[in-house]
């Protein structure tokens, strides 16, 4: 599945990232290569607790890109 993910820098210096259509899905990481491998891993925890608990999935994002 596929989810945004925001990302920002925080004022220590950290990547955070940020799921936003997982509500308090957030990680971060010293680098943009961590802050996304730490992301994956909350967001596979994530739907792995909203599984085991019966609560629904949120459906993965489609999106186009539109040149103009």
């Amino acid at each position: 599945m596929r989810y945004r993910v925001l990302i920002e820098q925080d004022e220590d210096g950290y990547l955070v990232a940020e799921v936003p259509s997982l509500p308090g899905c957030v990680s971060q990481g010293e680098t943009r290569e961590r802050a996304l491998a730490n992301v994956r891993e909350a967001i596979s925890v994530y739907l792995e607790s909203l599984e085991e608990h019966g609560d629904p999935v949120p459906p993965p994002i489609t999106e186009e890109i539109v040149e103009v």
